[in-house]
């Protein structure tokens, strides 16, 4: 998001942060009437041009989302959708993506509150994974013919009984209403949420074998020192690697793997 857009979105996370500091809001039911204003936005064109029309006051569009939402939604909901189209976008599309977003944060809060992020942020990191791995299954939750109901039914099957709630509703959400993000986007993304939460940043690690706990703590330790921030190690086994370890922070890379050692020569000799 750029401009306008960007700052509505950091004004409706301050929202959002004063309002589940309330500990009698549910944020659950928070996070999940959010996803169904995130539908209603996508699939009404007409609406989300008149919440994001600059000439319109905000005071009238703010009446307008309360007249809609009221008696479906919270007044936690209401008030929080009635500040952002208060505020001025960039384009009508930001503001479905600043709602979308403020419901999986809403998720990453409650995770939070209740003492589960740490398991969460692993659950969707290892479903990410397993999903790369399976072309069969990746076709099935990605194919846009199946129906939203039979994705639903899938996940459910896959992580219910298996992961946190909180995992299952955000990768339900994403896999059901993907709105032109790949399933890999919508995982990183969500990750970048959980990191954001809580100033620090994901580090994901590729090693040949297990780590201990000693050597996790270690090399938490050495990134954070190094980034001047709390690092979270997502650690993905990949014997290819022959030994060493692969750190990618964003797009930075710090490789002192064996089979990058081995290509390098591999290149000079070549040259």
């Amino acid at each position: 998001m750029i401009g306008a857009s960007r700052e509505a979105l950091a004004a409706g996370r301050q929202n959002l942060d004063s309002l589940t500091d309330d500990t009698s809001v549910d944020v659950v039911k928070l996070a999940e009437e959010l996803t169904a204003v995130t539908a209603l936005l996508d699939r009404e064109v007409s609406l989300r041009r008149v919440l994001t029309d600059p000439s319109r006051s905000g005071q009238d569009k703010a009446q307008l989302v309360g007249s809609l939402l009221a008696g479906q939604v919270s007044g936690e909901t209401v008030d929080l959708v009635s500040g952002l189209v208060r505020s001025r976008w960039s384009g009508g599309r930001d503001l479905v993506d600043t709602v979308e977003e403020l419901s999986a944060y809403a998720e990453i809060i409650a995770a939070e509150k209740a003492g589960t992020l740490d398991d969460v942020e692993d659950e969707l990191f290892r479903f990410g994974r397993i999903v790369s791995g399976s072309h069969e299954l990746r076709s099935a939750l990605t194919e846009p013919k199946a129906g939203k109901a039979d994705k639903a039914a899938l996940i459910a099957k896959l992580l219910g009984g298996r992961a946190n709630a909180a995992t299952g509703r955000l990768v339900t959400a994403l896999v059901t209403n993907p709105r032109g993000r790949s399933l890999e986007q919508g995982l990183e993304s969500y990750s970048k949420l959980a990191a954001a939460r809580r100033d620090r940043v994901v580090a994901r690690v590729t090693t040949a074998v297990p780590l201990s706990d000693s050597q996790k703590e270690r090399l938490s330790g050495a990134l954070g020192r190094l980034y001047g921030r709390q690092v979270h190690l997502n650690i993905d086994i990949d014997p290819q690697v022959r030994g060493g370890v692969r750190v990618q922070i964003g797009d930075e890379i710090i490789d002192g793997t064996v089979s990058s050692r081995l290509e390098g020569a591999r290149q000079a000799l070549e040259g």
